[in-house]
Formats: C-alpha cells, structure tokens, sequence
C-alpha cells in the first residue's frame, strides 16, 4: 500500500513540476513556448477535416444530417413594416382578412421571437466534434467516429484534469497573493504589485481554458480615472480583459469560492463590491462610482452594462447607470469563435460549476478582443442616448446584432408599461391611417 502511495506521489510531484515548467512560469512571464500554437495548429486542420468528412456524407442520401441552425432563422419572415401594412387598411368597412397579418406576426414571434432564442447557445453549421454542439449531427463514417472517441479521451482524460490544475493554481495564488500585497501600506508600490498579481493570475487562468485572444487596437486600451464598458457573454470576460490590464470590477458581493476571492482582491485592489441591498440603491452604487472615477490615479472601472449574459450573436440595452457617472467611455467589444467552444453562460439552465466543466471539457476559447476609441457624451445627449450610441458602436465593431430590448427579460416578463406603450402606437396608426373611421 506505501509502495502504491509513493507511486501516486511522484507522479503527482511529475505532473505538477511539468505543468509549472511548461506553462504556470512562462505564463507568469508573458511568454509562450509554442505549445498552444501547437495545439491550436492541430486543432484546427482536425476540425477542417471533419467538416469535409461532413460535406461528403451529405452528399449521400442523409440530407438530413445538416440543417439550416435555430440562430440563422427557422422561419421565413416578411420584413413589411407594420405601418405599411395598416396603411393597406385604409378603408372604413372592417374585413376579416384584415387581422391575418396580425395574427401571423403573432405566431411568428411565438415560434421565433429576436429576445429569447439570445438566452440559448447558437448552433453551428458544422459539427466541432463536440457533443453538444449540433443535435442534426448522425452517424457518418467509421474514421470521423473514430476521431470523435479519440478527442473525448483527450478532452476529458488529458484536458480536462490540465486545466483543473490550471485553475486550481490561479485561483489559489490570485486569493494568497492579494491577500499579501492587500497587507501593505497604500503606496505605489502596492498598486504595482496588485497589478503584478491579478496580471500573472490572469495569464494563468486563460491557459487553464486554452485561451487563445486576439487584442486589437492597443492604443485605445482604456486608462486609469475612466469606465470600461463591454458587452457580456460568459463570466470569463473580465479574465479575457484582465489577462491584457488591469481594471477595478463592479458587482455584488457573493458567498462561497467567489466570496473568498472577492474578500481577498478587494484589499489589494480598489474593486467595488456591492451588497445585495446596496446594489438596489441606484444612487448609492452612481456616488461610489462616481468617486472612484474622480480619483485618476484609480483603474479603469469594469462594467458590463447589459446585466446579463448574451449568446455572442447580440448586444442588448444597455442600462444608463453607468452612462451618468461622468467621465470617459472606453468601449470594448468581445466576440468569441464558437467553433472551438461555446462561451456562453445559460444561467437560467447550468449552475456555474456546470458551466466551468462545459468550458472545461471544450477545445478552446478563442476570442477578439477590439478596443475602441474613447467617448464622451455630447453636449445635450442623456444618458439614454449616449447607451444606445456607445451600444451601437461595440454591435457595429463586433459584428453583432444590436438589439432595444432589456436583457432583464432573460428572467422576467415584458413590463405592462412597455405594452402598453405598444397598444398605444397601434392605435395611433390604425387611427392615422383611416383604419379607424
């Protein structure tokens, strides 16, 4: 039984002394030896032939094996505004065929409405030999189920117990170094320490996901006295970002690992963590930011504006609280390749541990990072406006659909204001229009 135990030891002490060899350090460096370059090269001409085995079976008689994806439309629409179509209407005599568009504009957002098919992942054209990323998917051929068995050995057997290091790793020396650096007197030389720790920690948990990020445009990284504001797919934003600076993070506070983790960065770093009966007090959370801005020798302030988590297709309504604040805008747009490894977090369907095993046992996260030029709010514009513009600038760069509706509608129903307000322009068209004698 020792022998057995000695065993397991020094397999352990192996594998530990090869991982912070290999990866931890040149991480902690802000260097690469190609291993993940290496990996990515592989991965991707394995994908590449699997989409072709794919094709060629679709070529036979299965053309059921690929479908048109939910995320491309499963109906086909007409586009004919409504006030066009009441503007047919102009007549006094009520017919019933008047209402069938109406009623097919109803079953249409039934079937598919452009808010809730935001909350669930997007399906891709092509199977990326993962198991949960294309339902359609049937057997093809020997050799492609060959290769899927051969990657869920290494997903699972190799990946997976890698990145649990990994994590387990970046996690544990994110919590004790800022607990030591938060020990320090305020000086600049704890700011700089802070931003050794969270940038080295960060490095290391990117790694833990076989991260792969593209940063554009550096010169407009965002600057210490400003607000950084992002559009939101999956709780590893704000690693993808602090893997390339340090930002102060806005959020509640939370029990568990991620309290322990908030407690310990927070004395090190001048993050801004709300209680949950706080964060209802908007104008307590808008004078916390506000002084925090004030103070230019601060980090930029993290905010994901939409209050959720989008699919990577969207950008929805941005909330004005961090629009009022006052000072700079640095807007950042993120947009993650799916063909590697589904990013989003589905929080109304997997708790995070869940979710942490999906990204896990994925092949990769790779993503785009574009920063954007600054703004500022123009001279009239409220804070409404200015959202929608900043909003409409991070859909544009990333190549997303922009979206008016709130992103609270992932947990909650429409509001009756807002159908109200719906019913009420209806009837002012129907009126304008002599629909209405």
């Amino acid at each position: 039984m020792e022998d057995v135990g000695s065993v397991v030891a020094r397999v352990g002490a192996a594998w530990l002394a090869l991982v912070f060899a290999l990866i931890v350090l040149p991480s902690a460096l802000g260097i690469s030896l190609g291993i993940s370059e290496a990996y990515m090269w592989v991965l991707v001409k394995t994908l590449e032939w699997a989409t072709i085995r794919i094709e060629k079976g679709v070529k036979k008689p299965q053309p059921e094996i690929l479908k048109t994806p939910a995320a491309n439309g499963i109906i086909e629409r007409d586009e004919t505004p409504m006030e066009k179509e009441i503007a047919r209407l102009h007549r006094v005599d009520f017919e019933f065929s008047d209402i069938f568009y109406f009623c097919r504009k109803g079953f249409e957002a039934i079937v598919e409405d452009e808010v809730t098919q935001r909350f669930s992942s997007e399906e891709l054209v092509s199977w990326n030999l993962l198991t949960r990323t294309n339902v359609n998917f049937h057997y093809i051929s020997l050799r492609l189920t060959v290769v899927w068995v051969i990657g869920v050995i290494v997903r699972y057997c190799f990946l997976l117990p890698l990145r649990f290091t990994l994590a387990a790793i970046g996690i544990t020396s994110m919590i004790v170094g800022t607990t030591m650096v938060g020990q320090l007197p305020n000086s600049s030389v704890k700011n700089y320490l802070s931003e050794v720790v969270h940038l080295t920690c960060s490095r290391i948990l990117v790694r833990a996901l076989s991260g792969t990020i593209h940063y554009h445009n550096k010169e407009n990284k965002p600057q210490k006295g400003g607000i950084c504001v992002a559009n939101h797919t999956s709780p590893i934003d704000a690693i993808i970002l602090t893997n390339d600076g340090c930002y102060a993070m806005v959020g509640q506070v939370h029990g568990g690992l991620m309290g322990v983790i908030q407690r310990a960065t927070v004395k090190a770093c001048p993050h801004v963590w709300f209680e949950r009966s706080e964060i209802k007090d908007r104008h307590l959370v808008t004078r916390r930011l506000r002084e925090h801005v004030a103070d230019k020798s601060k980090l930029p302030i993290l905010i994901f504006p939409e209050g959720t988590c989008i699919n990577n297709t969207s950008v929805m309504m941005f909330k004005k609280g961090s629009f009022e604040i006052g000072g700079t805008i640095y807007p950042v747009a993120i947009k993650y390749d799916p063909q590697f490894g589904d990013a989003f977090w589905n929080s109304s369907k997997y708790n995070i541990v869940s979710y942490l095993l999906r990204i896990m046992t994925s092949w990769a996260i790779v993503c785009n990072v574009w920063y954007m030029p600054p703004m500022v709010r123009k001279e009239g514009e409220d804070a409404v406006q200015f959202a929608n513009r900043v909003r409409s600038a991070i859909a544009h760069q990333g190549g997303l659909t922009e979206l008016h509706w709130d992103g609270g509608l992932k947990r909650a129903k429409v509001k009756d204001t807002f159908r109200e307000e719906q019913q009420k322009n209806y009837s002012k068209m129907l009126v304008r229009n002599g629909s209405i004698g």
